[in-house]
């Protein structure tokens, strides 16, 4: 992953005060504009597809927004994005709204995630099973003696709720228990990264493509479904495999099948150039 956020934000930034004014696309305008709201995992991957549209496509703007899954999806309800990202699917009351608003939502798979268990280089765990992460996550281990490392005590990083990846993991590690009151909630993904650089005993989860990007700064934890299977890291090859057990889709969700710009935007995210820059930043092309 490029070391370019922080520019990439600004250019979002500026991008997201035409779009306020402009507001989402409209049918039977002409499409300039478009916005794109939702999941901090993939802020980074659709700023880099925006950046690279915009080149292409002179006098369109894109603008992109993190905040989380709940907060893109939120959006899209309200009227107030082109293009939710998010890194969950959306949730049954969510739809049950969206229909009394006369939305629906549609699904694009654009690329595909593995969520990476990261922990502060210094720590010598290296492998953890699937049941260790839900004690770990929920309290019911609360020091690294008892998963295999020294007799020190775990610090749990997690995102805060309104995150795709705090429910994806709730719901597919910890089986849906709560996440221990002690755990330290995080606003976004990068603020992980950098609690579990700074803390020996730190550990938390994060999208591939941060992981990929913190890369000696943070540590990746190899992963077992069970105690007898074999411990296997995140990557690309995992993920396609499904060796890896922590993975899942990435989409965008427009209200109806995508049309106009938003079409323009999304088949530029599943063409060759798109895909290739979902590899880029550390993520599992689709195509």
């Amino acid at each position: 992953m490029k070391r370019h956020i922080p520019t990439l934000f600004l250019l979002a930034a500026a991008a997201a005060l035409l779009a306020a004014a402009a507001g989402p696309a409209r049918a039977g305008q002409e499409a300039r504009y478009l916005t794109v709201k939702g999941s901090d995992t993939m802020v980074h991957l659709a700023s880099t597809w925006a950046e690279a549209f915009m080149k292409a496509h002179p006098g369109v703007e894109v603008s992109v927004t993190g905040g989380g899954s709940g907060t893109g999806i939120a959006a899209l309800l309200n009227g107030t994005t082109d293009i939710c990202a998010a890194s969950r699917a959306i949730r049954p009351r969510e739809l049950q709204l969206a229909a009394r608003r006369g939305i629906q939502p549609v699904a694009t798979v654009v690329a595909r995630d593995a969520i990476a268990v990261v922990v502060n280089p210094a720590n010598p765990v290296s492998t953890l099973t699937l049941e260790q992460l839900r004690k770990i996550f929920t309290g019911a281990v609360t020091r690294w003696n008892q998963v295999g490392g020294p007799d020190a005590p775990i610090l749990v990083l997690s995102r805060d709720n309104s995150s795709g990846t705090f429910v994806f993991f709730l719901e597919h590690v910890l089986q849906k228990e709560d996440y221990t009151p002690r755990a330290r909630f995080m606003p976004a993904t990068s603020a992980i990264v950098q609690a579990a650089a700074a803390d020996r005993w730190a550990i938390g989860y994060v999208g591939l493509g941060y992981a990929v990007e913190a890369k000696g700064r943070v540590k990746t934890v190899r992963i077992r479904k069970d105690a007898a299977a074999p411990a296997v890291a995140p990557s690309e090859a995992a993920v396609r495999d499904g060796s890896y057990p922590i993975a899942r889709p990435l989409r965008f969700y427009t209200n109806g099948a995508p049309r106009g710009l938003a079409k323009a935007f999304v088949d530029f995210c599943l063409g060759p150039e798109g895909q290739r820059i979902v590899r880029e930043t550390g993520y599992v092309p689709v195509r």
